[in-house]
């Protein structure tokens, strides 16, 4: 039987996921089938997928991270970077049942600083959000080494305890942010409604204005907002996303994918 997964989110229509996924698997001479799965609530999207015995994995986007999280702590186990970002983002089934990953904050650190050149060690980083996305990124970014981690969020209570459950991290509203960051992330979900984050454009000025959310052939908004306001330079999630389906892939598959082929086929069409 042929392995099948799928990318769980809503709304998931867009998401590259699938050609992704053909990708990795044609280069690694592996039979496997990736669709989209659009849901309204993740339990039954869930439950239904993996109900089936050749359903051997998922990935979980927006809005589903932290909901993936609670299912998983009862319906399996979490890894150790799941529970440490209280969000999951890919799910394995194996012999031993469903266990519960998080891949965004390997992603984000490949794309950044193998991909980029934009090593975080000794910098001042601006996390824009307080969702599973940033969730996610969080304690991998401050075990990259920088200098600052600060999170801002349009409700601060919600920054302030996602800072609490991190050593390093600071929390500010949305709009008390100054200046003076080295990069600036965009972890919300603003960019699927063409929108961005209500950020004080101080914050962006001579700095890396990184965006989560991804578009192939142009900038996001929060990319357009950046070079409008002063950004040293800007890049979207595209790089994040295939890094991280890149570790999905290889908890499926015992296979690391060639990630820059990828790069390069989607950017070419």
């Amino acid at each position: 039987m042929t392995d099948r997964y799928v990318v769980i989110g809503n709304p998931v229509a867009h998401s590259l996921s699938p050609r992704i996924h053909a990708l990795f698997a044609r280069a690694a001479g592996h039979d496997i089938v990736y669709e989209r799965l659009q849901a309204s609530a993740f339990q039954e999207a869930a439950e239904g997928f993996f109900a089936v015995a050749e359903h051997r994995g998922a990935n979980v986007t927006l809005p589903f991270k932290v909901d993936a999280f609670e299912w998983i702590r009862e319906r399996g186990k979490a890894s150790p970077a799941a529970a440490e970002a209280g969000a999951v983002n890919a799910i394995a089934s194996g012999p031993k049942g469903l266990t519960g990953h998080n891949t965004d904050g390997d992603g984000l650190l490949r794309d950044l600083q193998e991909n980029l050149g934009v090593p975080l060690a000794g910098q001042s980083v601006l996390l824009v959000g307080a969702g599973g996305a940033v969730r996610g990124v969080l304690g991998p970014v401050l075990r990259a080494g920088p200098r600052r981690v600060v999170i801002a969020n349009r409700t601060a209570a919600r920054a302030t305890a996602l800072a609490a459950g991190h050593k390093g991290a600071q929390a500010l509203p949305l709009n008390a942010v100054g200046n003076g960051y080295d990069v600036v992330v965009n972890g919300t979900a603003a960019g699927v409604k063409g929108a961005v984050p209500e950020l004080p454009p101080a914050a962006i000025e001579g700095a890396l204005g990184y965006d989560m959310f991804y578009r192939l052939g142009g900038d996001t908004p929060f990319c357009r907002w950046c070079r409008a306001h002063g950004a040293a330079a800007v890049a979207n999630g595209l790089g994040m996303l295939i890094e991280q389906a890149a570790e999905s892939f290889f908890l499926w598959r015992g296979v690391r994918p060639d990630t820059s082929m990828v790069a390069a086929a989607l950017t070419d069409g």
